[in-house]
């Protein structure tokens, strides 16, 4: 695993040997990112982080900053040294915490993202609720991106102040993206 653009271009991610990880493939990393075009400048949310990868990308592509929220212990601390391996700690907060959890302190903290990433471990219910929440976060604005990535067999449920503008599938992963109304 590796970034594939920017400034940090091709330097290899560290993840966690464990099935508790599964970061985002080169291949679909490539995907979304051409898609999304330009990160330049933007502020972005990297739920369920993982090891970084996403975030990572986002930064060496030129966003502002990125806010990770991942939970296992083993993973934060791959981000961290992922992080500091590319030299890109400066721009990067760590909130080592429940995803639902975060979107709250964000919330109250008054927070908002241009661009947010969701990807949840697949299959296990995460993904409709975590856009339910944040649907009445107030962390995406009506400019933001949320960029949902999913196993095909676990649809989005889309709420009723987000509409789905694409949805592309890459092998055993659905990527979506959604835009607030």
């Amino acid at each position: 695993m590796r970034v594939i653009s920017g400034k940090v271009k091709g330097r290899r991610l560290k993840a966690p040997n464990s099935d508790k990880v599964r970061p985002a493939l080169d291949q679909v990393k490539e995907a979304i990112f051409n898609i999304l075009f330009d990160v330049e400048d933007l502020s972005v949310l990297d739920l369920f982080a993982g090891c970084g990868s996403v975030g990572i990308e986002a930064l060496s592509r030129g966003a502002k900053s990125v806010v990770f929220v991942e939970i296992w212990d083993k993973a934060v601390e791959s981000i961290r040294e992922n992080l500091e391996h590319c030299k890109l700690s400066e721009s990067a907060t760590v909130m080592k915490m429940p995803v639902s959890r975060a979107i709250d302190v964000l919330s109250r903290r008054e927070a908002s993202f241009e661009l947010i990433f969701v990807d949840p471990p697949y299959l296990q219910d995460l993904v409709n609720p975590t856009l339910e929440q944040l649907s009445h976060s107030g962390i995406a604005h009506k400019n933001s991106i949320i960029v949902v990535e999913h196993h095909p067999k676990e649809p989005v449920s889309v709420p009723a102040s987000l509409i789905l503008t694409d949805s592309r599938k890459y092998g055993q992963t659905r990527v979506s993206f959604l835009k607030p109304v």
